[in-house]
């Protein structure tokens, strides 16, 4: 009986590790896409793993700021456009300010998305 509760949380140890592992991987990656500001990459590698930005929004950070600060902070103008025009206007409203005060171009294409 011990030997089954001592294996069992072994592999449960070793699934844990796995994910945060992925997780990490995953992020890195998107918030590199979103740095060097490579829209056709960022879309590819979302679509390959079925997911939207509305979905990995709030659970994803890049250098602590959410996606779209760190588009408008990283100067990733196409990105940008691409995460404004993908999220909801509520979550672009939340935003504005802080969008405008690193990119005043995505800060009026937001603008423009809550009008």
């Amino acid at each position: 009986m011990r030997i089954i509760i001592f294996l069992s949380l072994i592999f449960s140890s070793f699934f844990l590790v796995s994910e945060v592992h992925a997780e990490d991987s995953f992020s890195l990656r998107v918030c590199e896409y979103i740095l060097v500001d490579d829209k056709r990459r960022l879309r590819s590698f979302l679509k390959n793993r079925k997911l939207k930005f509305r979905s990995i929004f709030d659970t994803l950070a890049c250098d602590q700021k959410n996606l779209l600060v760190y588009a408008a902070k990283s100067h990733a103008l196409d990105v940008g456009e691409l995460i404004i025009n993908k999220m909801s206007v509520k979550i672009v409203r939340e935003n504005i300010n802080e969008i405008t005060i690193y990119s005043p171009h995505l800060g009026k294409i937001a603008k423009e998305r809550i009008q």
